[in-house]
């Protein structure tokens, strides 16, 4: 029975911690950037609002957990890249993953003792147990890096339309780009983060070509990295910006209106599969297991 609870335990830690990391902003934080969002640096005070106390007893209960796995410079500074792409930037996210690499096996090793799921060979179970652990949350920042690579890839056509708007309203590209930010934070909150991260290193005195590139570098998306190629060439040679990105965005959105019907011409091929696997056996039961019946029961008759 205890160990059951200790199970029982360290899966609510385990899936408080991912909830809070994911879902939770203090309400100082939602202040500051509603306060700060007409003036477009709601992105620079996001991350230093105070901590909130519920985040700060989740931190305190991961610390013992944070140190128990070997770290390296490199390994350190791949795992703040995929984490950056994936939406988080701060320490705490990378020291909270190390701790779900410690905590996710554990919580599976106690799941799979009290279950008692491992037979006759409890030494395999436990082996399996720990490995899915230890690759549960790799697997989960992976699937947070492509919904939001996604969500920016579907999302860039209207930050386009908005810059154009914007550009063609008088605002220079600077301030086009802070707007947007400012406007789509709402609506399209990862394309609004990664513009707002470009309008403070711009701020900050770094050129735009080297912004818009560490954006493509940091986002890995095909359209953010065509789109930094376009702007840099329009600043270079001095073309016109809001053409250029009018033109990107009806590409873009022609790019998205061909991947739907590629999509949708792999159906057909795709039902082959469920059609040859599922349907055909049922229909061949229900057309031929009459006849194969009477077949049957005539050859029966015959040789009796």
């Amino acid at each position: 029975m205890w160990i059951a609870f200790l199970a029982f335990g360290a899966a609510f830690l385990l899936i408080l911690t991912a909830g809070i990391l994911m879902f939770y902003r203090s309400n100082t934080d939602r202040r500051l950037s509603q306060f700060v969002g007409s003036q477009g640096q709601a992105a620079v005070l996001a991350g230093m609002a105070g901590e909130s106390p519920a985040v700060a007893r989740i931190e305190k209960l991961l610390h013992p957990f944070q140190g128990m796995l070997p770290r390296s410079a490199k390994e350190v500074s791949n795992l703040r890249m995929m984490l950056a792409r994936g939406g988080y930037r701060e320490a705490r996210h990378v020291n909270a993953y190390y701790a779900s690499k410690v905590l996710a096996p554990a919580a599976l090793c106690l799941v799979t003792a009290a279950s008692g799921s491992f037979g006759l060979t409890p030494i395999f179970a436990y082996v399996g147990a720990i490995g899915l652990g230890f690759l549960v949350p790799d697997f989960w920042l992976g699937r947070l890096i492509t919904r939001r690579q996604t969500n920016i890839r579907l999302g860039l056509p209207e930050a386009l339309d908005l810059l154009v708007v914007c550009v063609e309203a008088g605002l220079s590209l600077d301030k086009a780009i802070l707007r947007t930010a400012e406007e789509m934070r709402n609506s399209q909150p990862a394309i609004a983060d990664e513009l707002g991260l470009i309008s403070l290193e711009q701020r900050a005195g770094r050129p735009r070509a080297e912004a818009w590139n560490e954006c493509a570098k940091r986002t890995q998306v095909d359209t953010i990295r065509s789109l930094a190629a376009l702007i840099i060439q329009a600043d270079r040679f001095g073309t016109s910006v809001g053409k250029a990105l009018r033109a990107h965005a009806d590409s873009l959105r022609t790019r998205r209106r061909q991947d739907v019907e590629e999509q949708a011409a792999k159906t057909t091929v795709k039902l082959v599969f469920p059609l040859v696997l599922l349907i055909f056996p049922s229909l061949f039961v229900v057309t031929l297991g009459p006849s194969m019946i009477v077949m049957f029961e005539a050859f029966q008759e015959y040789f009796v």
